[in-house]
C-alpha cells in the first residue's frame, strides 16, 4: 500500500497546508505543535512498533494494536511507510456535547443575540417554569443561580426527607426559594442531595444557564457558553421518594410529584415543561401483529 494511502486524507491535507492555512482552520492544526514542529497522531499497527527505537518519535502503545505517536513532521512519511504501520490519522477536536446537542436540535438559531425575522425575541425560557422530576438537584450549582448568587429554583420537594411536606401531601419535605437562598448564603446546607447526579445533569441540559463555565470573575453574566435549552427559565425540582433501601420510587410517588408540579405552576401563574426520566415495564408485553 502506498504511504499516502496509509495516511488519513485530513492529515494529508494538513501536511500539505502551510501554518497560516492551519491556523485559520478549526481542524487542520489539531494535534500540531508549532514550536517543536511535531504531531500527535493515532496509529494502527501490527507487530512491534517500538523496534527499532527511532529518534524523534515517542510512542504510547494502547490495546488492540493502536498507539499514540508524537513525531516530527519531517518523519511522518517515512514512518507511515514502515511495514508495521497500517493507518495513521490526526486527532480531532472534542466539543462539549451540550453545544452539539443545541445545534442538532436547532436551538442555537432561536437564541441568537439578534432576533430572527418572524420569530421575535431570542427564546431563552423567560417566564417559563421547567420542572425536573428525578433524583434531586445540586441546588448550589452555579448553573442554577442568578448573577447575584440567589437561586433560580422556586422550590424543591424532596420526597425522601421526612418532616415538612408540601400542603396537601404527607411525604417528604418542601424547601422554598427563601430557604434555598438562605442555605446558599449561610453555609448551612439543606439536607436534600442528588446522590446519583442524574437529576442535576438532566436539569443542566434543560435549563442550566452555563454560568459554571464562566471564570469566577465573569459570573456577573446571566448566561455562560455551555448553557442548556432554557437558561433563563424558572426551575422546580422534585426528588422522587425511595422509602425502602435499594429501591426505586413507585408510581404513587410519581403521581403525587406530577400533581404537585402542576399545582405549583398554577400558583406561580407560569406555563410549565416537565421532564421525567423515569419509566417502567409494566403492562402488556404482547407483540404487535
Amino acid at each position: 500500500m502506498a504511504t499516502d494511502q496509509k495516511i488519513e486524507n485530513l492529515l494529508n491535507l494538513a501536511l500539505d497546508a502551510d501554518e497560516t492555512e492551519r491556523e485559520k482552520s478549526l481542524e487542520l492544526d489539531v494535534g500540531y505543535d508549532r514550536q517543536d514542529r511535531t504531531w500527535d497522531l493515532i496509529v494502527k499497527y501490527s507487530g512491534n512498533i517500538k523496534s527499532p527505537e527511532r529518534e524523534g518519535i515517542r510512542i504510547v502503545e494502547l490495546t488492540n494494536g493502536y498507539a499514540i505517536v508524537t513525531i516530527r513532521e519531517s518523519l511522518i512519511s517515512d514512518f507511515a511507510a514502515l511495514p508495521e504501520i497500517e493507518y495513521v490519522e490526526k486527532p480531532k477536536r472534542l466539543f462539549f456535547s451540550v453545544m452539539q446537542g443545541r445545534t442538532a436540535s436547532c436551538i442555537d438559531s432561536l437564541q441568537l443575540d439578534i432576533p430572527i425575522q418572524g420569530v421575535g425575541e431570542p427564546l431563552y425560557g423567560n417566564d417559563i417554569l421547567v420542572s425536573v422530576i428525578d433524583s434531586g438537584v445540586d441546588y448550589a450549582h452555579q448553573d442554577f443561580r442568578n448573577p447575584d448568587g440567589s437561586s433560580r429554583i422556586l422550590a424543591i420537594w424532596d420526597q425522601t426527607v421526612p418532616g415538612n411536606p408540601p400542603k396537601g401531601y404527607i411525604l417528604g419535605t418542601e424547601y422554598t426559594k427563601e430557604e434555598i437562598d438562605r442555605a446558599l448564603t449561610s453555609g448551612n446546607p439543606l439536607p436534600t442531595k442528588d446522590i446519583s447526579g442524574h437529576g442535576t445533569e438532566v436539569l443542566g441540559i434543560a435549563a442550566g444557564n452555563g454560568r459554571a463555565s464562566l471564570p469566577v470573575s465573569g459570573r456577573s453574566a446571566a448566561i455562560g457558553p455551555n448553557h442548556g435549552v432554557a437558561p433563563l427559565a424558572d426551575i422546580l425540582v422534585v426528588k422522587l421518594g425511595n422509602p425502602k433501601p435499594d429501591s426505586f420510587p413507585k408510581t404513587t410517588e410519581l403521581m403525587q410529584a406530577i400533581d404537585y408540579v402542576y399545582k405549583k405552576a398554577e400558583e406561580y401563574g407560569l406555563p410549565v415543561v416537565v421532564n421525567l426520566s423515569f419509566g417502567s415495564v409494566y403492562g402488556s408485553h404482547e407483540p404487535c401483529n
